[in-house]
C-alpha cells in the first residue's frame, strides 16, 4: 500500500475521525463495548456563569479527569474535593472501578494524593525543569 504523510496545521473533527476510526474499530475487536459517557460538573457564580469545575469522562469502567479548575477566589474552601468526589460518586454510579489523572509538579499533585490518588508514572523534564505526574484510585 502506498502512502504519503502529511502534517495539518489546522486540523479539523474530520481528520480526528478519520485516524480515530482505525484504532476504533480494533478496539471493538477486543473488548465487548466502549462506551464513552462525558463527565462534566460546572462550578457556577451567582449568575449562572460556569467559572470553573470538573471535565471528564468515563470508559472501560475507569473514569478520566481531564480537567479540574477552581477559581483562585474559591481555593482552600473544599471546592475541588467536592467536585473530585461528586465526579468519583457518578463514576461509581456508571460502575467505574477507579479513576485516573495527570498533573505538572506545578499544579496539584499533593491535592489529588491527599484524596487517595498515587502516582503510577511520571515523566522527568516536562517541562525543562519540572514534571508531569500521572496519578490513578481504586474505588
Amino acid at each position: 500500500m502506498a502512502y504519503e504523510l502529511h502534517a495539518i496545521e489546522a486540523p479539523v473533527a474530520a481528520d480526528r475521525e478519520a485516524i480515530a476510526a482505525p484504532l476504533r474499530a480494533y478496539n471493538l475487536s477486543q473488548v465487548a463495548t466502549i462506551e464513552i459517557k462525558p463527565l462534566v460538573i460546572a462550578l457556577r457564580d451567582a449568575d449562572g456563569h460556569t467559572i470553573g469545575g470538573l471535565w471528564g469522562e468515563t470508559a472501560l469502567d475507569w473514569l478520566h479527569i481531564d480537567l479540574l479548575a477552581v477559581p483562585e477566589s474559591l481555593r482552600g474552601q473544599d471546592v475541588g474535593t467536592a467536585l473530585m468526589q461528586r465526579a468519583e460518586a457518578i463514576a461509581c454510579e456508571r460502575g467505574c472501578v477507579g479513576a485516573w489523572l495527570d498533573t505538572f509538579a506545578f499544579q496539584a499533585r499533593g491535592f489529588y494524593e491527599k484524596l487517595g490518588y498515587s502516582v503510577f508514572g511520571e515523566i522527568p523534564d516536562h517541562p525543562v525543569g519540572s514534571a508531569r505526574y500521572f496519578l490513578r484510585k481504586r474505588f
